[in-house]
């Protein structure tokens, strides 16, 4: 779908706000007594990117949605929060521009008409590149990656600590998804159980029907942590990433014009990755890591 979040991730049904939001204080507490999970840079340390002048920028609109938590959300407080809507507001920051920045939700299937008709300057709410979007936009260089994982259940020994553990094992995976197809294109000699569905997919994980299972880290990395799971399983091994099954990763999109707010934005990204602003952001929302 042209308009799909990224790994088809609309987190509706999958955890309500209010079990996001449980898991995510919850996990605070945890995460104290842990070492900090790294993020990833995605940005090569000797690359340099040219800051573009921006002192004829009247104002940068950024536009978004409210119905993908943790990434963008309304809060228990009615106030749009979230990791891209965070991370929005550091770019503005990095780029002394805050005084000039709005953020502004919308319907997400209104997003891309909105940026279309110069209604907004960038969209950050996790469209998934596509050839067909980049024949109209354009996008900033990705500042999150969305791994694959497994997750295990704590009750199932297992001889190892890496996939090749898992070989006399059911894994389970969602059926028809990109990670049944990755799963089979990178563990072919696994016994892969197909559910109709992740929640099928859980519950059957949990109660031991399968030993682990294959799916999006995003959201395994909530539901290990929520009550949901009634504590039974654990994140194991990884994590993967394939630009071929998992798509180029989460990136703000602009209008093909806008080249030099495209280049600013890059800039921007790149300083907060190197920095560490990024990645207090990442520990922000989610504690317990993706990696």
């Amino acid at each position: 779908m042209m308009q799909s979040k990224l790994a088809s991730l609309t987190l509706k049904g999958f955890f309500a706000l209010g079990l996001f939001l449980g898991a995510l204080f919850s996990s605070f507490a945890a995460s104290a007594q842990q070492a900090s999970p790294s993020l990833p840079l995605l940005f090569d340390a000797r690359e340099r990117l040219a800051r573009p002048d921006l002192s004829s920028l009247v104002r940068l609109r950024f536009l978004t949605s409210v119905d993908f938590p943790p990434f963008n959300f309304t809060d228990q407080n009615g106030k749009l929060s979230g990791f891209n809507v965070d991370l929005a507001r550091e770019i503005c920051s990095e780029l002394e521009i805050s005084d000039k920045c709005q953020i502004q939700a919308l319907p997400f299937a209104d997003l891309r008409d909105a940026l279309a008709a110069s209604q907004g300057d960038a969209v950050i709410a996790g469209f998934a590149v596509t050839p067909e979007l980049r024949r109209q936009f354009v996008f900033s260089r990705p500042y999150l990656m969305l791994p694959a994982r497994f997750v295990r259940n704590l009750g199932v020994p297992l001889d190892g600590k890496t996939a090749s553990a898992l070989s006399s094992h059911p894994v389970g995976v969602v059926r028809g998804t990109v990670h049944e197809s990755m799963l089979a294109a990178f563990f072919p000699t696994l016994k892969a159980q197909p559910f109709d569905t992740k929640d099928a997919l859980l519950a059957a994980l949990r109660d031991r029907k399968v030993d682990a299972a294959f799916a999006d880290a995003l959201q395994l990395s909530f539901w290990v942590s929520s009550p949901a799971s009634a504590k039974c399983c654990a994140l194991f091994d990884g994590p993967y990433l394939s630009e071929h099954f998992l798509g180029e990763g989460m990136t703000i999109m602009l209008r093909q014009k806008d080249s030099v707010l495209t280049s600013a934005i890059d800039h921007a990204l790149a300083t907060l990755s190197r920095n560490g602003r990024l990645q207090e952001i990442y520990l922000r929302y989610f504690p317990y890591g993706l990696y």
